[in-house]
């Protein structure tokens, strides 16, 4: 029998608002996503100003990162590479993404969820999501 370990709604507050915070701090807006081990979502908080389009990435990059266990660009990059390039849509699901900003979380070395934003330029997107991960964990956001 497979137990499968998962973050749970007072996870996903924390990670919104260590990440909401530091946004604030920034004077910025985005849209946050918390998603469960299996990368459905638990909880989503579009700030103020954030762009309308932000809360569908911010969700997918969440599923990826939780489904795929590793950082949504990851998967990007390895669409992107010119000798292992291949068609995201190869995937068979349209919320595939390989844009950055979506982080898986582990907990004793396995992934319980992700943490997706979107709405800022990649590298602050994911930078978020480390603060994000980060809260979750008890870990240092690097």
């Amino acid at each position: 029998m497979n137990q499968i370990h998962s973050l749970g709604h007072a996870e996903a507050q924390r990670a919104i608002a260590a990440i909401q915070a530091e946004l604030q701090r920034r004077g910025k807006a985005a849209v946050i996503a918390v998603a469960d081990a299996h990368g459905e979502l638990i909880a989503l908080l579009r700030l103020d100003g954030a762009p309308l389009p932000s809360i569908l990435n911010a969700s997918n990059k969440a599923w990826t990162a939780a489904r795929e266990r590793k950082p949504s660009k990851e998967l990007g990059q390895a669409a992107r590479d010119p000798k292992d390039g291949f068609d995201m849509a190869y995937f068979g699901d349209p919320r595939y993404v390989g844009w950055g900003g979506g982080l898986p979380v582990r907990v004793n070395g396995e992934v319980v969820g992700a943490v997706g934003v979107s709405g800022l330029p990649e590298a602050e997107d994911m930078e978020l999501a480390q603060i994000g991960a980060a809260a979750i964990t008890g870990a240092e956001a690097r």
